[in-house]
């Protein structure tokens, strides 16, 4: 049977990654409760098409932080995707690039900076970051990815200590031991992980999540680098202002997809609130839900700039590869084109707020 849609791809997915990898990926915190919001919040927006308006040409590029996209859909920063295959994140950074996207690459990646530089020259990268409690650890990973021509860093602000993880509890979930965190096999981390004896790179690394950040540890960073900082995991105003206030070129409304506080709003559900807080001072995106080039649109119409999918480029890499996300991509990219015509919409300025509702607005009575 032919893959049509991204959930024809997660299925195929759960029939080919070990249970214990499978459980990794897809699961949340606690009852997984934002899990299921991610992708139920979209279903309660409705959308308002407008009709005979001249769409047989659309134009749906646009530019986030100086990057010239083809459409506004990116790769969000996933940890270890050779799990799902050989490929790795090689093969999803050349996916992205072949399909005008960002490529977001996870500090917990099993292809290092350089190789990911290397084998997808032509993609737009950026480096996702974490600041440990080694800052010099931070601060390698910059300069590396500084000279591996990343053009943005992605700052994850939700993980001050790791969510409650339950599956990954059960499963007893370790890391393989014929595969490497590859931005961290240089002498450095050896010798800082030398000193927890026994507790191995994965654990040291781990143990690095710093619970003592706060908005001063934005300053130190952007005296480490001039390109733009991104804070990936906002979830209301008051931190969207923050941001702000701190110059940070942009936020990604992100939950962590579910994985790190259960009962956190879906992210298209706190977007609004986002959006009229700091829509106009910086870049606001989102990941989290997204499964259709509908729900692209809808994030979109509510104010996001571009959008992020994590898991499902996973199951098209577990699927086949890099031949897999490059299809799956093919297949949001269709879908979104449809939905822009099918609402009247020949460029992404045409898509205004009034064009998505809550379900409820079709159920007042007088």
């Amino acid at each position: 049977m032919s893959l049509v849609s991204v959930a024809d791809f997660e299925q195929k997915a759960k029939e080919l990654l070990d249970p214990n990898v499978l459980d990794y990926y897809k699961s949340g915190a606690g009852e997984q409760i934002t899990c299921g919001l991610n992708h139920e919040a979209y279903k309660r927006l409705r959308l308002r098409p407008r009709c005979l308006r001249d769409v047989s040409h659309l134009d749906i590029s646009c530019e986030i932080l100086g990057a010239q996209l083809a459409w506004p859909l990116g790769i969000a920063p996933t940890a270890m995707q050779k799990l799902a295959h050989p490929d790795g994140e090689i093969g999803t950074a050349r996916a992205a690039g072949q399909a005008g996207s960002i490529f977001i690459l996870s500090t917990l990646s099993t292809c290092s900076i350089e190789e990911v530089a290397e084998a997808a020259p032509e993609t737009c990268k950026w480096f996702q970051l974490y600041i440990y409690k080694e800052r010099s650890l931070t601060q390698q990973l910059i300069r590396r990815a500084e000279l591996a021509g990343f053009k943005a860093f992605v700052l994850t602000v939700d993980m001050p200590t790791s969510g409650d993880r339950r599956a990954d509890a059960r499963n007893d979930f370790k890391f393989p031991s014929h595969l490497s965190l590859a931005n961290f096999q240089d002498d450095l981390t050896q010798r800082f992980a030398s000193k927890c004896a026994g507790s191995g790179l994965t654990a040291y690394v781990t143990s690095q999540y710093d619970s003592s950040i706060t908005w001063q540890d934005i300053k130190w960073l952007q005296q480490l680098t001039q390109l733009p900082i991104v804070l990936k995991g906002i979830l209301t105003a008051e931190d969207a202002q923050l941001a702000r206030d701190a110059g940070c070129a942009g936020i990604i409304v992100s939950n962590h997809g579910g994985r790190q506080l259960d009962t956190v709003p879906a992210t298209i559900d706190a977007l609004p609130e986002i959006v009229a807080a700091v829509g106009k001072d910086l870049v606001v995106m989102l990941d989290g839900g997204i499964m259709q080039g509908i729900d692209i649109f809808k994030a979109l119409a509510l104010g996001a700039q571009t959008v992020f999918i994590g898991r499902p480029a996973l199951w098209g890499l577990a699927t086949d590869g890099q031949r897999g996300v490059e299809q799956l991509l093919k297949i949001l990219r269709h879908d979104f084109d449809t939905t822009m015509k099918l609402t009247g919409c020949a460029s992404l300025s045409h898509i205004q707020p009034s064009m998505v509702v809550h379900e409820s607005s079709y159920w007042q009575h007088e």
